[in-house]
């Protein structure tokens, strides 16, 4: 069905008992030419890219659980294309690009609301970096505006300036960025690519990998074995389980970050600000709650659960940002678990393994990513060769030295 304000206004002239499921709820098939693992956004736009851009549409998307079981429902749903080098940048503008068309591509309601993202600096020294950062997202056609302390105050007066280990400076504002409602996203691209003829079978989980001469030739699955020419694996904080089901390890490690939703207020926040040097970052919902979020746990971790030491340390950040935030009632928390790459910066390359394709290592990036990611995955699938823009996120960065460290600050997790 196409959705349209016709179809809206059929259906409510019927009592709305005709809408039809918006994707097809399929059994596993024999064989397929296209396999991909994870039902989340990145498989998902994966799958709808393949059909819509390169026409191979016998490909079926496998996903353990449900559609939005996974880190697609356990995020704060904001995109943004803010980076500093080069690889990252052009991907994620990209992304951005997408993002402000996807609504009509797709025919779907994905509640994209570019209401803005500031990241709050407290020093000289941040000043400086966002100043770089604003200059190569410029050089690059990313919109960035550098944003003095009053500035800032004219858009969210509630902030405290003034307070005494991280008193507000300014900030770099991004105009395009904002959120999306991530069921809606899923949602969405499961509704384009069944409509293409894709295959998404839920509640079947990958077990085992089918070889055939040393290429990977299918999966074996809960629901029976499925026999495909190429598997392409997109399953969030769980790569490291499914490359070692294949026989290889990941530069990757699994934690959980925990994110925070709270009673709803009146409209208050005008978009999304971060506020790096506490690492807390907050947006309203369109139902008025804050939605906000900190740092991953500090251990590995599959479970998507989180501690209680975080959520101390994202509520002292929230209070040292907008101490108002200590008089709201907290409705509900929950916890995804994120591929952390040694560098901070995403993997889409074919495995060590023919046959096989990787789509992981997305730390906090994942949501914002989904459509550049199903493109470029899409295209690595159906060319068997990178696509332009993601050139730079190959797996064999780790060998050769050409990691894409954004903080600066190492190669290692735990340090951005």
């Amino acid at each position: 069905m196409r959705h349209s304000i016709l179809s809206l206004a059929l259906n409510a002239l019927s009592g709305h008992r005709r809408w039809q499921p918006t994707w097809r709820d399929a059994a596993p098939k024999p064989a397929y030419d296209v396999v991909i693992i994870g039902g989340g956004g990145h498989g998902l736009a994966t799958a709808h890219y393949l059909a819509s851009r390169y026409g191979i549409a016998n490909v079926a998307v496998v996903e353990k659980g449900w559609i939005g079981s996974g880190n697609a429902g356990r995020n704060t749903t904001i995109i943004r294309s803010n980076y500093l080098l080069p690889g990252n940048n052009h991907f994620y503008e990209l992304s951005m690009k997408l993002w402000e068309g996807l609504e009509q591509e797709l025919n779907y309601n994905a509640m994209v609301s570019q209401r803005g993202i500031v990241n709050l600096y407290h020093s000289d020294g941040q000043r400086d970096a966002y100043a770089r950062r604003g200059n190569s997202m410029r050089l690059h056609g990313v919109d960035a505006e550098l944003l003095d302390r009053e500035q800032v105050r004219a858009m969210a007066p509630f902030l405290d300036f003034d307070n005494a280990r991280f008193p507000i400076k300014g900030g770099l504002l991004q105009r395009r960025a904002g959120t999306a409602r991530h069921d809606a996203v899923v949602w969405g691209y499961a509704h384009a690519a069944s409509k293409r003829g894709v295959d998404i079978i839920q509640n079947c989980e990958v077990t085992g990998f089918l070889h055939d001469g040393g290429r990977i030739a299918g999966v074996e699955t809960t629901r029976g074995t499925i026999r495909a020419a190429k598997v392409g694996m997109a399953v969030a904080g769980h790569s490291s389980r499914v490359a070692a089901l294949a026989g290889f390890r990941l530069p990757i490690e699994s934690h959980v970050l925990q994110a925070f939703v709270s009673e709803a207020l009146k409209p208050l926040i005008p978009g999304v600000i971060t506020f790096g040097a506490g690492h807390f970052y907050v947006s309203q919902s369109d139902k008025g709650g804050l939605v906000f979020g900190g740092d991953i746990d500090g251990y590995n971790s599959y479970a998507q659960r989180g501690n209680l030491p975080v959520i101390e340390d994202v509520a002292e950040g929230g209070m040292a940002l907008m101490p108002m935030i200590g008089r709201l009632r907290l409705l509900r928390a929950w916890g995804g678990i994120m591929d952390m790459s040694m560098d901070g910066s995403p993997i889409i390359d074919a495995s060590p393994v023919p046959g096989l394709y990787v789509n992981a290592g997305w730390c906090y990036g994942g949501f914002k990513a989904i459509p550049a990611s199903g493109l470029c995955f899409a295209h690595l699938l159906a060319r068997g060769e990178p696509h332009p823009t993601a050139a730079a996120l190959r797996l064999d960065r780790f060998e050769r030295g050409y990691l894409l460290d954004e903080k600066g600050q190492g190669a290692q997790p735990n340090l951005h």
